[in-house]
Parts: C-alpha cells; sequence; structure tokens
C-alpha cells in the first residue's frame, strides 16, 4: 500500500526529461517484463526500479544541473528492508547495466535517449574491462540487465498498459 500510495502523490512527475511520466515508466517497464514471462520478483523490480527519484528530494532535471542523484542505490537502500534480493540487487544494479551494455554491445549507446546518454556521464561512464568482469560476478547481473533494457524501453507516450493496484499481489509475491 506504501509503494502504491508513494506513486499515487509523486509518480505524476515527468520522469527527468523523458516523454512519460514516473508511473507510466514504472508500469511499462513491468509491463515489458510480465510479457518475458518474468518471476515477480523481476516484474516487481521493473516496477520499482526508479523509486529512488520518489524518495528524495532533488529536482526533475538534476542531471541537467549535473547532479548524480544516485537514485539505484537510495531505492535499493529503500528496498532491501522489505523484498527480496532479486528485486533489490536488480534495482541496485540497473544503472550499472547500462555502463556494461554500452561496454558489450557498443551500439547499444546509440539506442539510448538524449537524457540517458547525459546520465551516463554522471553515473560513471562506459564501463572498462575490469568494470565488466567484476559485474558479471554478481550472480544477478542478468537480470539487471534484462530490466535495463525494459527501462530503455519504458518512455513510450501513451502507451496502454495495466493500472499499479493490478501490481499489488506481484508485489506481495516479491516481499521477504
Amino acid at each position: 500500500d506504501f509503494i502504491i500510495n508513494l506513486f499515487s502523490k509523486k509518480g505524476g512527475a515527468l520522469y527527468g526529461g523523458e516523454a512519460v511520466t514516473q508511473l507510466e515508466h514504472g508500469l511499462q517497464a513491468a509491463h515489458f517484463a510480465t510479457l518475458a514471462f518474468s518471476s515477480d520478483a523481476l516484474v516487481t523490480a521493473a516496477l520499482l526500479h526508479d523509486i529512488g527519484h520518489l524518495l528524495h528530494d532533488l529536482p526533475d532535471n538534476a542531471t541537467d544541473q549535473g547532479i548524480d542523484d544516485v537514485h539505484e542505490a537510495l531505492g535499493a537502500d529503500f528496498l532491501k528492508a522489505y523484498f527480496k534480493p532479486e528485486v533489490v540487487e536488480a534495482v541496485k544494479l540497473h544503472v550499472a547495466a547500462k555502463r556494461y551494455l554500452c561496454f558489450v554491445e557498443p551500439s547499444y549507446y546509440d539506442t539510448l535517449s538524449p537524457v540517458s546518454q547525459a546520465s551516463l556521464q554522471l553515473q560513471g561512464g562506459i564501463m572498462d574491462e575490469k568494470e565488466k568482469s567484476d559485474f558479471e560476478k554478481n550472480i544477478f547481473f542478468k537480470e539487471a540487465v534484462a530490466l535495463r533494457k525494459w527501462d530503455d524501453m519504458a518512455k513510450i507516450p501513451n502507451l496502454e498498459v495495466a493500472p499499479i493496484i493490478s501490481y499489488k499481489q506481484t508485489i506481495e509475491n516479491a516481499l521477504n
């Protein structure tokens, strides 16, 4: 209920310069995870991957101001008290997954929105070989990569998806 209320209260803000709101972005990512027949934990991670943006008081255009809001860490820190590691780790690693994908699939960078390209620089830029190797040692790195791809897809204005309340049982199934 807290999560649904948080998205209802703060999810209407535009998603950092994209053409969708925070709520639309999360719902679209969860929609794509559902279409991929993902576990409840991974669908929940997709829905909540940017919850850190709703937990801080920085402006929506923080990236434009050269600020990395470290939303992935803020979100993961909040979620770890309630959710399974698969949820928490995918959320924590979804920014690193962008850096990783830019390294292992060089053309991936060109698929990123201008906002994601700009934030990439604030988030450490493209990984190097050692960072790639370290990232791949995390047992949830594949989940984070899948989540990252849904994150990138989840920026479609007016896409019809299920409402957040329809994910209540999925969220509950992903709790510790």
